[in-house]
């Protein structure tokens, strides 16, 4: 109900009702208005929250050290193998010395090394590297996951805020109509039931009120929490929220999510791991060429000289290299099964996010252009009948309690909705909702790259 068509009817109740502290206002018709903050009035925005969480969190950091440490891994598994270096000496057991008269007597020196069949060191750093791109997905994951929480916290805090002060709002115009009544009692025009009723609505409200307090406590410790705040670190309240149009179809959804879901391109990295661990284990049947160079120092005879050339013989390969084909092929098969697996998951996931956000779009909807408005006009209505006597108060209350549920179940179903574009854009990697979406490093992050992806965008 609109402001002035609370004061319309206000007016018209006779002069001892006025007397009674007339005025007041129900909700205005449509959307629920909340209480706008002061110009000077500190809100909370959602995006420096989710930024202030991101940047401090634990698990994110966690994460990002543990891509660092593997990219660590990428130059030593590039690399030779140490070579060897040794010493020794015939003829006398004392350490280095050569035994005079006998030619045969000699201390040297030797200086081996091992390298690899062609490709197999390009190879294990291709694995490497792939196991840094897995680790940069769970990075994102992480991120994308950390956001989705902070939204939902935050989405809850702006909930009870609102609830809050609709119920607060609300509890005024009660105790005036309890006054009214009490007014109409006063001059044999209503029954003391009426100001009994009233009573208890308002410790209801009360008992309302109570549980709402301590919600909102509660969200607003467990965003603090995000933001690695003491719990009891006083909030300004939540920034307004509007509802974001859902900008993508559910098939656009399917390709974004294929392209851009952190497990998917996880699982996708772990398949090509596994097709290079195929190829690296098929160059096993490859010997490895050895080389050494040794050098001898004689008593009575000239220095000799020696390169050595070896190479391993792969004879038991039926053991070893035809099992460690096997084991990687296996391997390879199972990171595909899990990458099927996830597309398939995703693709429900997504299915059942979008049907909730469909359903909260037309309960806001309903609520904003249909049940408020309705409930507005009936809570007038009965007001404008309670003053000639034509409906009872308990009818009033009624209409008075019904506009206040739908009100709060507005903001519930905001926050609801709100939630689920939250995680709608931790499948897609994607602003869903028309907003941006905080992510990785563009390194870090897997790219849409298909041309259906780049087609849905």
């Amino acid at each position: 109900m609109r402001t002035a068509r609370i004061f319309a009817v206000l007016l018209f109740l006779p002069a001892f009702i006025l007397q009674a502290e007339d005025g007041g206002a129900v909700a205005q018709a449509g959307r629920p208005q909340a209480e706008q903050p002061g110009p000077e009035q500190q809100v909370l925005s959602l995006d420096a929250v989710v930024r202030e969480a991101l940047e401090k969190n634990p698990e994110a950091q966690s994460a990002l050290h543990a891509i660092q440490a593997l990219e660590r891994r990428i130059p030593q598994a590039r690399a030779l193998p140490d070579p060897m270096v040794s010493v020794g000496w015939a003829g006398n057991l004392t350490p280095f010395s050569v035994m005079q008269g006998d030619e045969s007597s000699y201390r040297g020196l030797t200086v081996s090394e091992q390298f690899p069949a062609a490709g197999k060191l390009k190879l294990r750093g291709e694995i490497a590297s792939k196991e840094v791109e897995a680790a940069r997905a769970d990075y994102e994951a992480v991120r994308r996951r950390v956001a989705a929480d902070v939204k939902a916290a935050y989405y809850d805090y702006f909930y009870f805020d609102r609830a809050l002060q609709t119920t607060n709002r609300n509890k005024d115009l009660l105790e005036k109509l309890s006054k009214i009544a009490e007014a109409r009692y006063r001059v044999g025009k209503a029954m003391q039931q009426d100001v009994l009723r009233s009573q208890i609505e308002i410790s209801l409200l009360i008992e309302k009120l109570t549980v709402l307090e301590q919600q909102r406590a509660t969200a607003q410790a467990r965003l603090n929490v995000f933001l690695l705040r003491s719990p009891e670190s006083p909030l300004p309240p939540a920034a307004e929220v509007d509802p974001s149009p859902l900008r993508y179809s559910l098939d656009q959804l399917y390709v974004l999510a294929a392209a851009n879901d952190t497990a998917v391109a996880r699982n996708q990295t772990m398949v090509e791991r596994g097709q290079l661990g195929v190829a690296l284990a098929q160059k096993e049947y490859r010997p490895d060429i050895g080389v050494a160079y040794m050098y001898q120092q004689r008593s009575s005879l000239a220095d000799m000289n020696g390169l050595t050339f070896s190479v391993n013989i792969p004879v038991f390969y039926k053991t070893k290299q035809r099992q460690g084909v096997a084991e990687a092929t296996e391997g390879l098969i199972g990171a595909e099964r899990m990458r099927d697996n996830r597309l398939n998951e995703v693709r429900f996931e997504l299915k059942q996010q979008y049907l909730a956000a469909k359903a909260s779009e037309r309960l806001l909807s309903l609520y904003s252009k249909g049940v408020v408005p309705q409930s507005s006009l009936a809570l007038e209505s009965s007001m404008a009948s309670y003053q000639v006597g034509n409906v009872d108060f308990l009818s009033l209350i009624a209409n008075f309690t019904t506009l206040l549920n739908y009100e709060i179940d507005y903001y519930r179903q905001l926050a609801d909705y709100q939630m689920t574009l939250a995680r709608m854009e931790t499948l897609t990697g994607s602003g869903v909702g028309g907003g941006a979406v905080v992510t990785a490093p563009e390194s870090a992050v897997p790219a849409l790259n298909s041309p259906s992806a780049q087609e849905a965008k």
